[in-house]
């Protein structure tokens, strides 16, 4: 198992289609199949043992991919928004190593040891410039693909190792191989070092499907690449979409009628903005992906037709699947899990855990947290109903503890979400002497919509039960997200204490 098995087939079998365009520049899989060969042998030669791209995304990242796979180093991509101590941190973790980026960073990256800092330029130029040479790549599939370093939300970033076996597994297990059409395009617009961006390049070979690269996102932007390029495919997270649907506003539609499939995960979908994109793209079949680093990328869908059938219904249990992520893959099996680790029945809250051949669960320098069953505890709550949907509450660390009552986030949020003033909303802990810790809410309202604390309160009170009623309430006019669209609670919960 290699990922250059899939660019193989995919060169062996539509060469001379285009595999991935970014502005006017593009590289048919044949072109990419051979510049994957040139760079490798220029990452070999250089000495080190992993490559790095610290880049937006640019034709440096699925040449970078496929010359890492056939060269047998790890491919890291790095977070080009962190500062230059932060990233000069991780260049230090994974040298030596081979470093391409923009030609701004290259002086200030220069005297990080054991560390070779080319140019996207330069290292575009040589490898594809060059031939592919022999295939020589390793067929070993516990070789290190990637290493993908964790947003560091809640502490230092973790290396994430992705082997070989469980991407390939990954991709053998939810992509048929040049089912694309054609004139199939899609958009990737989350940044490199997301898992998505690695899947959705990995997926998009082996289905023939043309990659259009959008180096930065603004909802502007990308409207008009989806409409320029008339994409058919995209992935987006929710404050993505939630910046398209705000830019359209009260347009009929999006007039993108390019547009097949639109997925959407990473983070939590607000109700309200994905029932404003399932009227404004009317004819996209709309899937909720949720997966993980650890796990190469989705482990449940909700599907087009769970889409039609929620949206459609007057039931609220099956209308309420519009915010659950759906379904478990078929190879994937999914359990919840009380604290003690035993398993949960339908409807009953506790940890997620995931069984699978793409399940890593592994950290550099760490080991693995798979257990002996073969379950790895994501660290998400949740629960999942008599149908098998999957439903996520937050981060098992973000349950809120109140008088010795564990207390869901995300249940408590639904609810104020369903309000018909709220917009979005962060249902957090903060410190309480009489309850060890209090319920505390910061709201955004609507546009030209108010509510008070007093209303907010009596509406949760008459939804749930009265312990789970903010004790506070904030209005913010807007919430802290991280550029891969997840909540970044621990700055709700510093700025409330703060306050």
């Amino acid at each position: 198992m290699n990922l250059m098995m899939l660019l193989e087939m995919a060169a062996s079998g539509f060469g001379d289609r285009v595999a991935v365009t970014n502005g006017a520049v593009s590289l048919t899989y044949q072109q990419l199949f051979d510049a994957a060969g040139s760079a490798a042998r220029v990452i070999r030669a250089s000495g080190a043992e992993r490559m790095a791209v610290l880049d937006v995304s640019s034709l440096a990242v699925p040449v970078g991919l496929f010359a890492s796979s056939w060269a047998g180093r790890p491919f890291v991509p790095l977070n080009y928004r962190l500062t230059a101590d932060e990233v000069e941190k991780l260049l230090e973790r994974i040298a030596p190593s081979y470093v391409v980026t923009e030609s701004g960073r290259v002086a200030s990256l220069a005297h990080v040891a054991s560390t070779s800092v080319v140019t996207r330029e330069a290292f575009l130029d040589a490898a594809t410039s060059g031939t592919a040479g022999e295939p020589d790549w390793s067929a070993d599939a516990d070789d290190i693909a990637i290493l993908l370093f964790t947003s560091g939300t809640t502490g230092a970033p973790k290396a994430a190792v992705l082997r070989q076996k469980h991407l390939v597994s990954y991709i053998f297990g939810s992509v048929e191989f040049g089912a694309a059409g054609e004139d199939e395009a899609t958009l990737v617009s989350v940044p490199p070092y997301h898992i998505a961006g690695m899947a959705a390049i990995a997926s998009s070979v082996y289905s023939g499907r043309r990659i259009v690269q959008l180096p930065t996102f603004s909802a502007e932007s990308w409207l008009e690449t989806a409409r320029r390029e008339k994409v058919t495919h995209a992935f987006v997270v929710p404050t993505m979409l939630a910046r398209i649907v705000d830019l359209l506003g009260d347009a009929a539609s999006a007039e993108l009628p390019s547009l097949e499939a639109l997925a959407y995960g990473g983070g939590k979908m607000p109700q309200s903005v994905i029932e404003k994109a399932l009227r404004l793209f009317p004819g996209a079949d709309f899937t909720n992906a949720y997966g993980l680093t650890e796990t190469s990328s989705t482990i449940a869908i909700l599907g087009p037709e769970d889409h039609r059938a929620a949206i459609a219904s007057d039931d609220p249990a099956v209308r309420r699947r519009l915010i659950s992520v759906g379904r478990p893959l078929p190879s994937v099996e999914v359990q919840i899990r009380d604290e003690n680790g035993a398993v949960l029945g339908p409807n009953q809250r506790g940890e997620v855990y995931v069984s699978g051949e793409q399940v890593s669960g592994e950290y550099l320098g760490r080991g693995s947290s798979v257990g002996s069953d073969g379950f790895f505890p994501t660290r998400d709550g949740g629960s999942m109903d008599d149908a098998g949907y999957l439903f996520l509450e937050g981060r098992i660390d973000d349950i809120i503890v109140r008088g010795g009552e564990n207390m869901s986030p995300g249940e408590i949020e639904d609810v104020l979400l369903e309000h018909e003033a709220i917009a979005d909303c962060a249902v957090v802990g903060v410190p309480s002497e009489q309850w060890g810790e209090a319920v505390a809410a910061v709201v955004v309202t609507k546009p030209g919509q108010k509510a008070s604390i007093e209303d907010l309160q009596a509406w949760v009170k008459k939804h749930l039960r009265s312990s789970r009623t903010p004790e506070r309430i904030e209005f913010w006019e807007s919430l802290p997200y991280n550029e891969t669209g997840k909540l970044l609670r621990r700055q709700v919960r510093a700025q409330l204490a703060g306050g």
